[in-house]
């Protein structure tokens, strides 16, 4: 029997059957073509995740009209007309052909659209926050019902393409929320004024696709429990509360809880809330509704779900991030091989690549958009016909990462590691801020995964040359990490690594500056703020503060710092140092600041194995930090890609 039996038994929407009640939640992709029409990428995707056991699978959204004002992706498909039905019904057909139930989710990205035009549609012309919006437009009556009737004419395209269920869109600033949301609605006609004439538009594109595909198609609809936008006159939770109420008394077979806009100034969906933490919304949904509500947020662990259906939270654990990250999720938890499922991070790094109109892509699994591609592995490798003996240094990501695709694919694979334990920097990363813990997630199931595959691991041994010359093997792999950068003045007070800091637990003096104000500058500045008082200064080179830093993360850490007093130069040299005096070329201009201590975070590759490869005619790869200092997914992309290529 499952350890999750509230998960993993059949959930029902209408007259429809879900065989579980895990549904894959609608994410955009960007693996679409420009022109809305479906790829053989996206097909593949989609794929993957039906055959990876949940009970339900939805579409990216799908804009529904003509003019593109719907469009808010550069790669987003499109329903707008019925040359688009061959394309979406390989979808359907693939979704279906693996047991789960299909559903199209139609979404008009509103404010956030017309990414292809100058301006963009929404219920009134509110000031945009956001730099990836475009000029707001305020939609005219007429072309509500324009709206209207291309939202039922593009269910009727889902149901003719062979789909379960619709999904419709009305959350985070797209079409429909900008009418449900009191910060956006300032119309004073009838879509305009108490929440039920806000809740109009909504109310009427459901009777109205309910009308044209029939009871017997389960028609849902996604809508903000909480818009977290109170600080700008947003809706009420007794307001948000009454929009499910509505959507249920217009028809809506089904409901889905959100949290937030993304122009909501509070954490939403980063490692800084805690799993489950929103799952109180979704109570409060229950209690009005007779229909199943569904809702994803922050449940990356099957235990957390399970607990929320078996208490009457939800009726279905909608999981997007997480099935990104793993579409086998579902079947790996209803095994109980939990430990073999690839975590999300909550890196957001497939949602942030959205706006810069590219693929998604995740930090954990880089096989994402290549399920269709054999030689990326996702399905497994075919063996090689030469096998090779292989040593790592480095047991961090990107280390255990090239040893795990490595030895999948046939070859005898040894990995070496310093220190006691396996992780690398993750280790220093994992104690910067709350919820960080959550990235040495990965690093467990890569262990777990190099055991499978025979990897042979031993930690506790810093390799040295006349060690390794006694070893046989094939190809040398080093994923040692980057090395800090020395410091090029002397300083008669104390000089600090991050290593230092966060693993050694070595305390600077109140009064010290940081070198680099990276990634890796950041971290030690936030983590030295959350232990005490300090008066620090962060020198960065670049015109920009942490430029390899997830702006879903980068905007709390400067407001940390900036609430903290931490003095922040940018576009800044360090030139000389004269007593404690730190002398900096600030664009052009000299100023001096006094310190005691200073941090260096700039770091540097790790090339120093290239003599003796070359002594001794090995084949020899860096991976990681070692070959450029850079960020978690770029380690793990690494690694991954060397061992897909080692013949």
């Amino acid at each position: 029997m499952s350890k999750y039996p509230h998960i993993f038994s059949p959930g029902f929407i209408g007259s429809l059957v879900a065989k579980n009640r895990v549904k894959y939640a609608a994410t955009e992709t960007n693996f679409p073509f420009a022109d809305g029409y479906v790829s053989d990428r996206e097909v593949a995707y989609m794929e993957a995740q039906a055959l990876g056991g949940a009970g339900i699978v939805t579409t990216q959204g799908a804009y529904p009209d003509p003019k593109g004002e719907g469009k808010g992706f550069k790669g987003m498909m499109a329903i707008y007309n019925d040359r688009f039905i061959p394309g979406l019904a390989r979808i359907a057909s693939v979704i279906k052909q693996h047991g789960a139930l299909s559903c199209l989710q139609i979404l008009h990205c509103g404010r956030e659209g017309g990414v292809d035009l100058d301006y963009s549609l929404m219920a009134s012309v509110v000031p945009q926050k956001l730099s990836y919006f475009k000029t707001p437009k305020e939609i005219t009556h007429e072309e509500i019902q324009a709206s209207i009737k291309e939202h039922t004419d593009a269910a009727r395209r889902a149901r003719d393409a062979g789909f379960d269920m619709i999904e419709i869109s009305g959350i985070v600033g797209y079409l429909i929320s900008t009418f449900i949301s009191r910060y956006t609605n300032k119309r004073s006609d009838g879509y305009g004024g108490n929440i039920r004439s806000r809740c109009r538009l909504m109310m009427e594109i459901i009777q109205g696709i309910k009308a044209k595909v029939g009871n017997a198609m389960p028609v849902g609809i996604r809508l903000c429990g909480l818009e977290l936008l109170d600080d700008r006159g947003g809706n009420t939770l007794e307001e948000s509360l009454e929009s499910f109420k509505l959507a249920e008394e217009a028809g809506a077979d089904y409901v889905s809880v959100t949290i937030g806009w993304h122009e909501s100034s509070t954490s939403v969906i980063t490692r800084d809330v805690p799993m489950g933490h929103w799952l109180y919304v979704s109570k409060e949904v229950k209690k009005i509704v007779k229909i199943p509500v569904m809702m994803a947020f922050r449940q990356f662990l099957p235990h957390i779900p399970e607990k929320a259906l078996a208490d009457d939270v939800i009726d279905f654990w909608e999981a997007c991030r997480p099935m990104i990250a793993d579409p086998e999720l579902p079947r790996k938890a209803s095994e109980g091989r939990e430990d073999e499922i690839i975590p999300c991070i909550a890196c957001n790094v497939c949602f942030s690549r959205l706006y810069y109109h590219q693929p998604i892509m995740c930090s954990v699994r880089p096989t994402v958009g290549h399920e269709g591609e054999p030689e990326w592995g996702y399905y497994g490798f075919q063996k090689t016909t030469n096998p090779k003996k292989i040593v790592i240094i480095g047991g961090g990501p990107a280390g255990l990462q090239c040893a795990a695709v490595a030895a999948r694919k046939g070859h005898q694979v040894s990995l070496f590691e310093k220190d006691p334990g396996l992780g690398g920097s993750i280790n220093l990363a994992s104690q910067i801020d709350e919820g960080a813990v959550e990235l040495l997630r990965p690093v467990k199931t890569l262990q777990k995964e190099c055991q499978n595959a025979g990897v042979i691991i031993q930690t506790d041994v810093c390799m040295t040359e006349e060690q390794l010359g006694s070893l046989d093997y094939d190809v040398l792999v080093i994923a040692t990490g980057a090395l800090t950068r020395k410091f090029s003045f002397d300083f008669p007070g104390s000089i600090y690594t991050p290593g230092d800091i966060i693993a050694h637990k070595k305390k600077p003096p109140i009064t010290s500056a940081i070198i680099g104000g990276n990634g890796v500058g950041l971290g030690v500045a936030v983590f030295l703020l959350r232990s005490g008082d300090y008066n620090l200064t962060i020198i960065e080179e670049s015109g920009k503060l942490g430029r390899d830093v997830n702006p879903f993360y980068l905007w709390q850490y400067v407001r940390l710092l900036k609430e903290r007093g931490v003095k922040i130069f940018v576009r800044t040299a360090l030139k000389s140092i004269s007593a404690n005096a730190l002398q900096l070329d600030i664009r052009g201009n000299n100023t001096n600041i006094e310190v005691d201590g200073v941090i260096m975070a700039l770091q540097d590759s790790h090339r120093s194995w290239d003599s003796f490869a070359r002594k001794h005619g090995k084949e020899i790869y860096y991976i990681g930090d070692a070959k450029q200092p850079r960020r978690l997914n770029n380690a793990i992309h690494d690694g991954y890609r060397l061992g897909m290529v080692i013949s």
